[in-house]
């Protein structure tokens, strides 16, 4: 039997192609309420999704400029979601 490697979902942006890339990994996941991106603070996860980055870029991107953006996307997403209530305790 054929075996194939799985394929990716197509992005259109690079900003789209690191989201998915850190959803998969593990390191961000959605707010199940309102749907906001948000860290999981999880060091094996982001360095498990930079290791990607160098290794497989998405196609006509270096993978200098991948690791750009991965990284821009960590900053730009917060551990917590702007619309819940601050947690007391």
């Amino acid at each position: 039997m054929l075996m194939t490697k799985e394929r990716r979902p197509a992005i259109r942006t690079l900003r789209g192609w690191a989201i998915n890339v850190l959803q998969e990994a593990g390191a961000i996941h959605e707010c199940e309420e309102h749907g906001w991106a948000r860290d999981r603070a999880d060091p094996h996860a982001r360095e498990h999704v930079l290791d990607l980055a160098r290794e497989d870029p998405p196609a006509g991107v270096s993978p200098d400029d991948a690791v750009a953006e991965v990284r821009e996307v960590l900053d730009s997403i917060g551990d917590t979601c702007p619309e819940c209530p601050p947690k007391i305790g």
